[in-house]
């Protein structure tokens, strides 16, 4: 129970966290945005890395330097995929409402397991239906009168693949070094990509700052910081399917905060395509999830 309280705290602070990147955006532009959260996100980690650390020298094992080689290979590879997801949200967020980038971002659960087909992986049956199911949200959700997507939801919809891309990516880096680590260094990796975009392509001064910073303090102390510490924290005890039921919450939370802070309103049609993707988004993780585990489990009986 208290994992799932965990996870269902990650999913409500990331869903509220499509409004701050939202209002945030009316100050700083989205490198600057994001150079200022991810460093805040960065810096949270660094107690619980002193924290982990101790807790593997206690235990016997051996600590991860941040100098290794292939935690900072790690690092920079999964950071620069993350810059270029957050950086395609954030730049997307300003043309789309929250609601809809919360939905649209959370069509990576889906687009993962698609993906794994370039590198040998073959979803199962679930998962197809799951992806229908989700395209057919998408349609309805962002497509209105001529066939043709908004701005916005379109870079929302890139930044979906790169987000799927980089959870690949995590999970092969992830079982071979420490990953609270390997996840400062991403977010270090990301901050400082944004820093030096900002300086060559935006302009900001001292005032964009302090206007932000209530939006830049939600997003980088609470949705980077303390959402991916909930999130490590709760799936070490967390079944699977509660699991991606919970997180998938994400996405609701965004149109609830979108319509609570913001105003933002659903046509019928939208709404649609929204229950049609939190459909297709849970089919393919909870059946997917029991096919899978029936195939180990056939697998260990064989």
């Amino acid at each position: 129970m208290r994992a799932n309280l965990l996870l269902l705290l990650a999913a409500f602070i990331w869903g509220f966290s499509f409004v701050a990147q939202r209002t945030g955006m009316a100050h700083l532009g989205p490198f600057a945005f994001n150079a200022v959260r991810f460093l805040l996100g960065g810096l949270v980690l660094l107690p619980l890395m002193g924290l982990f650390d101790r807790q593997r020298q206690r235990v016997g094992l051996a600590v991860v330097p941040l100098r290794d080689r292939r935690l900072l290979r790690g690092g920079a590879v999964v950071g620069l995929l993350l810059f270029g997801g957050a950086t395609l949200q954030q730049a997307g967020i300003v043309f789309t409402t929250a609601g809809k980038a919360g939905f649209i971002t959370s069509l990576y659960v889906v687009l993962v397991p698609l993906l794994g087909l370039l590198v040998g992986h073959r979803p199962s049956a679930a998962v197809w239906v799951g992806a229908v199911l989700a395209a057919a949200g998408l349609y309805f959700l962002t497509i209105e009168g001529a066939f043709g997507m908004a701005w916005g939801d379109l870079l929302v919809l890139v930044g979906a693949f790169v987000w799927a891309i980089h959870f690949l990516v995590l999970g092969h880096f992830s079982p071979q070094t420490d990953t609270i680590k390997l996840s400062f260094l991403q977010f270090m990796v990301c901050a400082a990509l944004s820093a030096v975009a900002a300086l060559l392509f935006e302009t900001s001064a001292i005032a964009d700052f302090r206007a932000a910073l209530i939006p830049i303090l939600y997003s980088g102390i609470l949705s980077v910081g303390l959402g991916y510490t909930l999130q490590v924290v709760a799936l070490g005890n967390a079944r699977p399917a509660d699991a991606a039921i919970l997180l998938s919450l994400e996405a609701v939370f965004a149109v609830f905060a979108g319509w609570l802070l913001l105003g933002e309103q659903l046509t019928s049609r939208a709404f649609l395509g929204c229950v049609l993707m939190l459909a297709g988004i849970l089919i393919s993780q909870l059946f997917g999830e029991a096919e899978a585990q029936g195939s180990r489990g056939a697998g260990e009986q064989g």
